[in-house]
Formats: structure tokens, C-alpha cells, sequence
């Protein structure tokens, strides 16, 4: 797996204050944290944080860069645990950094990619994917950036379930084995219904519900 490599630096200005104060300046206030060190407060420059991490999908390895080779923060490797962003700007608000050993197994959720066009689709049927990422257990160099799933077998209430899904060497699957993963539903009832309708002529005209009645002809009187 490719690794990220990001500058941070220890920050002092804390609380919501300080965190504005922050992204007003340009940098994204975040926190270094693991299981085997404490937690320390850092920023990261907003720019470099969107060039290089914000757009990624799935699950990717960082290793940080500390201004001064701060020894506490310098080289260490780690997860962006979570990342806040505004609703409605998208601005990143704040980003966890979470510590991790490359010798021991971790779990993460990595994102599925459904490629080919399901037998059920063709048919009329509508693909349906009720997963769009699974938990996996590997390696933190092994992490996949996404896994693949052929669904072109697939025909109208068909699925495949965790079980049915392909790992990659040295990953492996912890969600239940008998999820449900992606599947393909037959139309709902009211598009055969429109269907249907549309297909049949019409044979003789039906009254409007209120409307007058046509007026009867009158009996000719010679």
C-alpha cells in the first residue's frame, strides 16, 4: 500500500476558539493519539491536507513529518481515524490521526467497487448494493484500497453475501458471512403495472366520474 507522507506541528491554541482561530489561518487542527503514547494536540497545513488526504477513498497509511524532527510526532505512521467537515462548506474541521504498529494485524473498513452488468439488469432487474465497504482484518502495509466484486452473474433475487466475496492475500473478511453484500430486486409492482397499461389499447371510452351525461337521441317521429 502506498503511504501519504504529511507535515504536522504541535499546536498550543486549543478549545473552539483556538480551533477557529486556526482554520482561519489555514491550517486544520487535529490530534495524534494510539495505544501506546499519549495523545498530543498538532495542525496540519489546510492546503496540503486537501492536496494529499481529502480526496483519497478507503483506507490509506501516513507518516508524519514533524517541523524539527520533533521526535514525539516525527516519522510515526498512522490512520486518519476520522475527519470533520462542514456541512455545508466542506471544510475540513478537524482530523484524528490514529497510531499504528506495521507488525500487528488492525481492522479497518475498506470501500467496495461493483464492476460488469448484473444478468438480472439486463433482464429488467435493478442492481441493488446493500454494502458499500466491509471490515477487513490485515496488515496495516496490506490494507486494499478497495475490493472488487464481478457482479455480472448475478440474475433477478440473486445476491452475494460476505462469504462469496474474494480477498486479497493476507486479508481477512470479519463482517457476519451471511450479510448480504449487493443484490438484484425484479421491478417493483407499479412499474408493471404502468407497464402493463401502457401496453393495452383502449377499446371503448370510459365517463369522467361527474361529468353530464350525453344527451340521448330522440326516437325519429316520421
Amino acid at each position: 500500500m502506498e503511504t501519504v507522507d504529511i507535515t504536522v506541528e504541535r499546536r498550543a491554541d486549543f478549545g473552539k476558539g483556538g480551533a477557529r482561530r486556526l482554520r482561519a489561518a489555514g491550517w486544520v487542527p487535529g490530534i495524534v493519539y494510539g495505544p501506546k503514547r499519549a495523545a498530543l494536540a498538532v495542525r496540519v497545513s489546510a492546503l496540503e491536507y486537501e492536496r494529499k488526504l481529502a480526496h483519497l477513498e478507503g483506507t490509506h497509511l501516513v507518516r508524519l513529518s514533524a517541523a524539527g524532527s520533533d521526535p514525539d510526532l516525527h516519522d510515526r505512521v498512522v490512520l486518519v481515524r476520522e475527519m470533520q467537515e462542514h456541512p455545508v462548506t466542506g471544510v475540513i474541521l478537524h482530523a484524528d490521526f490514529y497510531e499504528v504498529d506495521l507488525t500487528s494485524r488492525i481492522e479497518v473498513a475498506v470501500p467496495l467497487h461493483f464492476t460488469g452488468k448484473a444478468a438480472g439488469v439486463v433482464t429488467g432487474g435493478i442492481l441493488q448494493p446493500v454494502m458499500r465497504e466491509i471490515l477487513v482484518e490485515c496488515l496495516p502495509t496490506e490494507i486494499p484500497e478497495f475490493i472488487e466484486i464481478d457482479v455480472t452473474p448475478l440474475g433477478i433475487h440473486e445476491a452475494f453475501h460476505v462469504r462469496d466475496v474474494r480477498m486479497p492475500e493476507g486479508v481477512r473478511s470479519v463482517s457476519d458471512a451471511g450479510q448480504t453484500v449487493v443484490t438484484v430486486v425484479a421491478p417493483t409492482m407499479e412499474e408493471v403495472t404502468v407497464a402493463a397499461t401502457a401496453e393495452v389499447a383502449p377499446t371503448e371510452a370510459v365517463p369522467v366520474e361527474g361529468a353530464a351525461a350525453a344527451p340521448k337521441k330522440p326516437d325519429s317521429e316520421g
